[in-house]
């Protein structure tokens, strides 16, 4: 009889993920919105080159529009690939598992992608409550999303070996 390890650690780590990147969806489609309705009236005293710059946000630094728009990209590839990663948990067959850790894999390199650009505005400081709550979060679902490739990866692996 096979373990129930790898599945049921890659149950709780698509969980986790799945409100996780919720979360993050949440903020940045937030900030995205703060970003459009406040940008009108913070942009019109700025100087021309930055007037006409087209990711411009009233709050943050610069790195802010770069961010906040991946951030969103990355929460919601990430929170489709957990639901999905879900179903396909479930049935727990090679190629259900070869299409989660695949799709998970794109996730992680938005999320990535994301954390890099919070690690870069954390440098550049000058970031409100809710832009540093949602690089932090973007931080730590990078890593629990790392964790949940190598459960998904172990779970491939078992799946293969039961084949053969």
């Amino acid at each position: 009889m096979a373990s129930q390890g790898p599945k049921s650690a890659a149950s709780i780590l698509l969980v986790l993920n799945l409100v996780l990147y919720f979360i993050v969806m949440v903020i940045a489609a937030w900030a995205i919105n703060h970003g459009i309705e406040r940008s009108r009236e913070a942009a019109s005293v700025l100087t021309t080159p930055a007037r006409i710059f087209p990711i411009y946000f009233p709050m943050g630094n610069m790195a802010t529009g770069f961010f906040v728009i991946m951030s969103l990209l990355a929460g919601v590839v990430g929170f489709t690939t957990s639901l999905t990663g879900l179903y396909n948990i479930s049935q727990w067959t090679a190629a259900n598992l070869h299409a989660a850790a695949t799709s998970s894999l794109a996730a992680w390199a938005l999320t990535l992608l994301a954390m890099g650009l919070a690690c870069k505005e954390i440098e550049l400081g000058w970031t409100d409550a809710n832009l540093r709550t949602l690089e932090v979060m973007t931080i730590i679902v990078s890593g629990t999303q790392t964790f949940s490739i190598f459960a998904l990866q172990a779970g491939v692996e078992e799946a293969v070996a039961r084949r053969v």
